[in-house]
């Protein structure tokens, strides 16, 4: 199966694409207005390298990610995978298991931000009987579980910096201690962490141990977002038809003509698991062996896209960044604290930006605060000045009751 070919961007304008929002719980129908196509046949795209750990596609982009697993699975040393969430990351840290030397042997993966914090540590190295009131028995942990395997953690970016440390000192020693245990036990385990934030930062900020992120950044893997593969979005559509149609017990011939010309235009904020999702609902729909416009929707409440900036200074668009996402941020939430948390930064770290931007005035009402902009750097950096619309006013009236 394959998708037909796509035939330009002006299409999925006809289909609805850039259309407010309708009714229909934000589904945007790709068929609306849309001149209907004969439906075209499906001949082979996906080929079976990676196949089978799902990882599809001929772009430069993924070529690229699938020589670095290649190369990197040959040997037994760190990889830090990133990338924005829902672009397969742990399929690649499956594909370089897979393909190692090493891949009979345990693959086990910890999802760092699913376990509460006072649990993880047992969990990742194991408990003792007696190490603490609930422990009536020896429990073995992820790394000792993961031994002579690959271990890999997810969202690693999660860590409190106390298990940070742990973390390092396996890395460090291949070695583990287990809670309450009088001994160090030697692991030999391939460590593949991830993560969709930038680590980097979060050494700035202090947030992540510089130490771990330098035995973390070993091999980097970068995982492109979706939409800077678009070529491979036919390839796609035909592996998530057929695997969605095998599970529902339908047959899926062909899809028809502009499908793929308008799913090619639209921007992917949840990536290719947003994409696998529109085709499993496509599927499920379809009442024939054809997909049609009508059964492809496409959710656009998830998350606002734009492209607008303010000029093609790039000092001056790095700055109306930084004060609309403050702003933005200070009007969402009830404090500098929460602020902060929305924008994944740390309150001092947001102090610092208000000391930077201080005509962002935080101090004009009890329990009420004004975010308003100097005239000339408003003029400068306000999206109208060049022709786009904001969301929001510049100035603008904030509930900060309960701030700090």
């Amino acid at each position: 199966m394959t998708a037909s070919s796509p035939r330009g961007g002006q299409e999925f304008s006809d289909y609805g694409a850039q259309d407010p929002v309708g009714s229909n719980g934000g589904l945007v129908n790709l068929a609306r207005n849309g001149r209907s196509g004969p439906p075209r046949p499906w001949p082979s795209l996906v080929g079976q390298h990676f196949h089978r750990y799902g990882i599809v596609g001929r772009s430069g982009a993924i070529a690229d990610v699938i020589r670095r697993i290649e190369l990197v699975s040959a040997t037994r040393s760190t990889v830090l995978i990133t990338g924005e969430t829902g672009t397969g990351k742990e399929l690649v840290a499956r594909a370089v298991h897979g393909r190692s030397a090493q891949q009979d042997m345990p693959f086990i993966k910890v999802n760092c931000a699913a376990i509460p914090e006072t649990l993880l540590e047992s969990e990742l190295f194991g408990h003792v009987r007696g190490a603490f009131t609930d422990a009536t028995g020896t429990k073995k942990g992820k790394f000792s579980l993961a031994n002579r395997g690959s271990i890999f953690l997810d969202e690693v970016a999660t860590m409190s910096v106390g298990l940070q440390a742990k973390l390092l000192r396996v890395l460090q020693e291949r070695e583990i201690e287990p809670l309450g245990a009088e001994r160090t036990e030697a692991v030999d385990v391939r460590v593949i962490a991830a993560t969709n934030r930038d680590l980097r930062q979060l050494v700035d900020e202090g947030r992540f141990a510089d130490d771990l992120f330098y035995r973390l950044h070993v091999i980097p893997i970068v995982v492109p977002p979706l939409r800077e593969r678009l070529e491979d979005i036919p390839m796609l559509v035909e592996y998530f038809a057929d695997k969605h149609a095998t599970r529902v017990g339908k047959v899926i011939a062909s899809l028809e003509d502009g499908v793929v010309s308008a799913l090619q235009e639209y921007h992917w904020p949840g990536n290719v698991r947003e994409l696998e999702n529109t085709i499993e609902r496509a599927v499920v729909l379809t009442t024939d062996k054809t997909i049609t416009r009508d059964a492809v929707t496409i959710d656009r409440t998830l998350r606002p896209w734009t492209t607008g900036i303010p000029s093609l200074g790039l000092h001056e668009n790095v700055e109306w960044v930084e004060c609309e996402t403050i702003r933005r941020a200070l009007e969402m939430s009830r404090g500098k604290r929460q602020a902060a948390r929305l924008m994944g930064i740390s309150p001092r770290a947001l102090s610092h930006y208000l000391a930077k931007y201080p005509f962002i005035d935080r101090n004009k009402a009890p329990g009420a605060q004004l975010c308003s902009v100097p005239e000339g750097l408003r003029k400068r950096h306000s999206p109208r000045a060049h022709g786009i619309e904001p969301s929001r006013p510049a100035s603008c009236q904030i509930d900060t009751e309960g701030a700090e």
